[in-house]
């Protein structure tokens, strides 16, 4: 009995996450389309994102997102801001890191979200990852963004939503995008959202959400040593995993295993 209360209890939460990332987008649409319309219009927009819609969501599920800088960012520079991708909270804790405004590279399937989604295409760098076309074309686009001074976020993890997996191996656009546009990357780790919020509703518990960030890692001068940049980005997240010494990553992942066990004597 105390399962099926416990259960209900984190669905429950876990919904109540959708509602509370949906009202903000409900009741500000039309301030937010017309703003996300405008050429000049995205610093207000992340302004928006950053301080009315990131804390409703992360205050109301009972989150706080707490930051360990090595040094702050500063302003009019461009950087590729890489991290672990763990939790549908990962954007909204990445928009509390950087005050500074960057723009993500995401999935183009998003913009099939009602009333977001007409957002999020004039707001994010669109790729469709089945297309390879669709990849060639986030350089273009992201050479736009740079130009303008601002960051590029992106998770670079291959599956990534294998909840069983510390870290995942890197796919190598976003390395190609900073040899190519020769910005700094800043490798962070969040260290909590596996444990706290992991994509299946297992378990999670609000608290603290804790991020460590790295100096940042100069790009490498050729595509010849893609490979070398891609392992050293990696190194230093792995190492801020495993460094943790709540270590709520790896018990998220010994909890993932413990359960796909089960399912499968079942």
């Amino acid at each position: 009995m105390l399962q099926i209360v416990q259960k209900t209890a984190l669905l429950l939460w876990r919904g109540w996450f959708y509602i509370l990332a949906a009202i903000p987008i409900i009741t500000l649409f039309p301030i937010l389309f017309l703003v996300a319309s405008h050429k000049n219009g995205y610093p207000t927009l992340y302004w928006i994102a950053r301080n009315i819609w990131t804390p409703f969501i992360l205050f109301g599920m009972g989150f706080y997102v707490r930051t360990k800088f090595i040094k702050p960012l500063p302003e009019g520079k461009s950087y590729l801001l890489v991290a672990n991708h763990s939790s549908y909270l990962d954007p909204f804790v990445m928009f509390r890191v950087s005050k500074n405004p960057f723009v993500f590279v995401g999935k183009k399937e998003y913009i099939k979200v009602p009333l977001f989604g007409s957002i999020y295409k004039r707001a994010a760098i669109l790729v469709d990852r089945s297309s390879s076309k669709s990849r060639w074309g986030v350089y273009g686009r992201a050479n736009k963004i740079i130009e303008q001074g601002r960051s590029v976020c992106i998770f670079p993890e291959v599956n990534y939503i294998d909840d069983t997996i510390l870290l995942n191996f890197f796919k190598r656009g976003a390395f190609k995008l900073a040899i190519e546009h020769q910005i700094p990357i800043v490798p962070m780790t969040f260290l909590d959202c596996k444990r706290k919020f992991p994509w299946r509703p297992n378990f999670g518990f609000p608290g603290v959400l804790r991020v460590e960030t790295f100096p940042e890692i100069q790009p490498v001068k050729t595509m010849d040593d893609i490979e070398k940049l891609q392992e050293e980005t990696r190194d230093v997240i792995l190492k801020g995993l495993k460094s943790d010494p709540r270590n709520r990553g790896q018990k998220a992942v010994d909890l993932e295993i413990i359960i796909a066990q089960n399912k499968k004597k079942k």
